[in-house]
């Protein structure tokens, strides 16, 4: 995140960063973590594995209800919020 602070400048919006060796500053990096060791245990080469079958994982994952959300999958948000119009440019 060397260009957060021209990522939050474009966005107009505020970038946080997470502490580093502080995963209680990050749930939902650290809940995906635990959804993908459940595929891929720690410390698995994903070379060995097929990008169908890591696409069929992502999709899987993606598809999954998540309270965060409530209960709606991040596909779903995903939709809703690329459906949404975007505001003109500024000049």
């Amino acid at each position: 995140m060397a260009l957060h602070a021209q990522v939050a400048g474009t966005l107009e919006m505020p970038v946080f960063l997470c502490q580093k060796a502080s995963p209680w500053q990050r749930p939902s990096n650290e809940n995906t973590n635990g959804l993908l060791r459940q595929y891929f245990p720690k410390g698995t080469y994903l070379r060995v594995h097929t990008a169908e079958r890591i696409a069929a994982v992502a999709a899987e994952l993606n598809a999954r209800p998540r309270k965060t959300l409530g209960w709606q999958t991040p596909a779903e948000q995903l939709d809703r919020i690329t459906a949404q119009p975007t505001a003109p440019p500024r000049s």
